[in-house]
């Protein structure tokens, strides 16, 4: 019987304990199956700074070889940089990381040529099956020719790309505190950073895959809590927080506060309609805050709303010919950024934004910031389909009061909103809940957990 991958493989990608579910052999299967999958002669691999990364990027880079695919590797680098590589290179691209998990986890995130995703519905399912089959029969045969396996640097080329997207060459100087959390950013930061009117004050810029200071996921707020203290400390404009592998952003202002990521949403959103002439599609999904499909309005833009996770975010992108994307992650798409997400370039356009005015950050962002949210609220629950039914149950025909479930259900009125969502991988529901003032929200979230909870 064929070995079952279904644990470590997951909607958007690969993902798991190392090596008690899956090490340098299976590996090796993978990148023979994403050959097989994608049809591709050449491809691209990067890596994260995980002491496992190496070699399962190696690995993967021998299995793709021995099915006759030329393999050009970018060794160390953020996710954002490998996604560069595969839209500069049009090649498809396999970045080993896991993000923010601990360090004893690790994972692959594939794309094709252009760093179109490759999700559950574009491939990964079927990547999957061909390394379930390989793992119980033997590795296939290798291809009569087999391929050749390279490096380059691709480092300054995407900080360069980058660059040319934003011009911060005229605006005032300012002071960053940037936490890279022993992740990529602390590899990416001072390339991309170099010469630009700023002074960066560096957290945790060591290349650690153990992460010895805190997690690399600054969604928690007890992982800013360092960065909150030392932009006080310093004086700071503002202080920029990066993942893992540096592919997310996240923001505090000059006092130290959050700035939430549907405020960077509605704010780049701004400035990329004006780039583009007050014309364009904006995507946003269906738990950002209602300010950014209001800006995105006010702006001359058409705001499209979709599900919660990347590739539906990319795919609709290309759909609909988007300049832009935002998540309530802190995940940022950019079309001239082959549709990916990259969070380095959203913390350009807020460097570029506060230095062009000016304020500080607080009084800049309260224009983007409207709304009360609850956060992102996580409860264990034995049965979310019959949890979510007895939501739909004790909201529907209410008065005023609208259901849609294009993700999870989403109960809305004329001042309030909330989503609650199944997690793919664990027995949670996730709520979010949005108000126009905090007595609301707060009455509105504590009734839904109510339900929820049961």
């Amino acid at each position: 019987m064929a070995a079952d991958l279904t644990q470590i493989v997951k909607a958007y990608d690969v993902r798991g304990v190392v090596p008690d579910q899956w090490d340098e052999p299976l590996a090796a299967l993978f990148g023979a199956a994403f050959v097989e999958v994608t049809g591709a002669s050449a491809i691209v691999t990067g890596h994260d700074m995980r002491p496992s990364s190496p070699g399962l990027s190696r690995a993967f880079a021998r299995g793709a070889a021995a099915r006759g695919a030329d393999v050009t590797e970018i060794g160390l680098c953020s996710t954002d940089q490998l996604y560069y590589a595969s839209g500069a290179l049009d090649l498809p691209g396999a970045m080993f990381t896991a993000s923010h998990n601990p360090a004893r986890y690790n994972g692959i995130k594939m794309c094709r040529a252009g760093a179109a995703p490759v999700g559950q519905d574009t491939g990964l399912v079927q990547i999957r099956e061909l390394a379930e089959r390989w793992s119980d029969t033997g590795a296939p045969e290798p291809a009569a020719t087999a391929g050749t396996i390279g490096h380059r640097d691709t480092l300054e080329d995407y900080a360069a790309h980058l660059r040319s997207l934003v011009d911060l060459t005229s605006v005032r100087h300012l002071k960053v505190v940037v936490d890279a959390g022993n992740g990529m950013g602390g590899h990416t930061v001072p390339t991309v950073f170099a010469g630009l009117p700023l002074t960066v004050v560096p957290m945790y810029f060591e290349l650690d895959g153990t992460f010895p200071n805190h997690e690399a996921n600054p969604l928690d707020p007890a992982n800013i809590v360092d960065l909150q203290r030392r932009v006080r400390e310093e004086g700071a404009d503002l202080g920029i927080a990066f993942d893992g592998d540096a592919d997310r952003c996240f923001v505090v202002d000059e006092h130290g506060d959050p700035v939430s990521p549907s405020a960077v949403t509605a704010l780049v959103a701004a400035r990329e309609l004006a780039r583009n002439g007050g014309h364009g599609v904006v995507i946003h999904n269906l738990i950002t805050s209602w300010s950014v499909p209001e800006v995105v309005k006010e702006h001359g833009g058409t705001p499209v709303r979709t599900r919660v996770g990347h590739s539906f975010i990319k795919a609709e992108m290309a759909r609909a010919g988007a300049i832009f994307g935002g998540e309530h992650s802190a995940h940022y798409y950019f079309k001239d950024f082959w549709n990916a997400d990259t969070g380095m370039l959203a913390a350009l356009h807020v460097l570029a934004a506060l230095g062009g005015q000016d304020g500080p950050l607080s009084a800049l962002v309260a224009e983007y910031d409207r709304y009360v949210g609850s956060g992102e609220i996580n409860s264990t629950v034995d049965d979310q389909t019959g949890r979510l039914a007895a939501i739909k149950a004790a909201y529907q025909g209410a008065d005023g009061v609208i259901l849609d479930e294009l993700d999870g259900l989403t109960v809305s009125a004329a001042d309030w909103w909330f989503n609650v969502r199944p997690s793919n991988t664990e027995p949670l529901l996730r709520l979010n809940a949005e108000a126009r003032d905090e007595a609301t929200m707060t009455r509105v979230r504590d009734e839904a957990l109510a339900l929820i909870r049961g």
